[in-house]
């Protein structure tokens, strides 16, 4: 890949909805939605939107140079290492990078050009074959409900079993039972942060900037489970700066994207029509310029 990095700052504001479903369940409360103990908004977390813009890029852009996606499913990692080694003609010691810095790069740079996820998010990469770490351009904040959430526990049942010994427990009735839980409906907002300065160092260019944000409006339709219900991306806002320094602080710009209820608090919000999200171009500072993607 030869293009020039991306040499403009930019800040994203990201809406998605769930209806009934669980958009990310906590392993260690038997993989509850998420929730703030203290205001029971939903979070999801950055890893989980990573993972499904990961899934989102590897699915569009198979076979692509330099689309290669590093933390996917089943992967060895050390096997990647050796990859770069192998393609810079370079030897690996054990939990070391080459002694000479020109050769140090080289495998890290490899490493960025070949795979879009260590580009954008940065990796950690100093295993037994070490190919450096990265630090992204690219990160994402938790996400939170606009208003609290109310998960629902619902039990269910299937119709078989796995062992012959269930089965004679049950005398043939062959059921078994489980559960999960379901959040009737929740509105999800996050922000993200792209860095130009950290962009030159891996490599993330205005194309890698197009596929992120096309995989942020698409993702959801790529991601269906039973588990998951209904989501859906409602509002992408791209700022981007005038320089790499930026233009303007973030939060300041963060403001400007509200959020409001159309219907009365009192009631439940059950879909998007609920809510009204709120932007206005004409309020943006001088030096920054914004893109309503969704």
């Amino acid at each position: 890949m030869t293009a020039s990095p991306l040499q403009q700052r930019c800040e994203f504001v990201f809406f998605f909805d769930v209806a009934r479903g669980n958009p990310n369940g906590d392993p260690d409360m038997g993989n509850m939605p998420r929730i703030d103990p203290e205001t029971n908004r939903g979070l999801v977390t950055d890893v989980c939107l990573k993972r499904k813009i990961r899934n989102y890029v590897d699915l569009a852009r198979a076979g692509q140079e330099g689309y290669e996606i590093y933390v996917r499913e089943k992967a060895v990692l050390n096997k990647q290492h050796a990859r770069a080694y192998s393609a810079e003609g370079l030897k690996s010691e054990k939990g070391r990078l080459p002694k000479k810095e020109d050769e140090a790069r080289a495998v890290t740079g490899w490493m960025c050009r070949t795979f879009f996820d260590i580009r954008s998010f940065g990796a950690v990469m100093s295993t037994e074959v070490n190919c450096g770490q990265v630090r992204g351009p690219v990160q994402i904040a938790f996400a939170q409900s606009e208003e609290p959430i109310q998960p629902i526990p619902v039990s269910i049942t299937r119709m078989a079993v796995t062992t012959e010994a269930e089965a004679e427990k049950q005398h043939g009735d062959n059921r078994t039972m489980g559960d999960k839980a379901v959040v009737p409906y929740g509105l999800y907002r996050t922000h993200g942060f792209i860095s130009a300065h950290l962009a030159s160092k891996t490599g993330f260019t205005e194309a890698d900037l197009t596929t992120l944000c096309e995989a942020l409006v698409n993702m959801f339709d790529h991601d269906r489970s039973a588990a998951r219900g209904e989501m859906a991306t409602r509002k992408l806002i791209l700022f981007r700066h005038a320089g790499a320094l930026g233009n303007a602080p973030a939060h300041k710009l963060f403001e400007l994207v509200t959020c409001h209820r159309t219907t009365g608090a009192e009631h439940p919000a059950r879909r998007f029509s609920d809510y009204e999200i709120r932007f206005d171009p004409a309020a943006v500072p001088d030096g920054v310029t914004a893109e309503v993607l969704v």
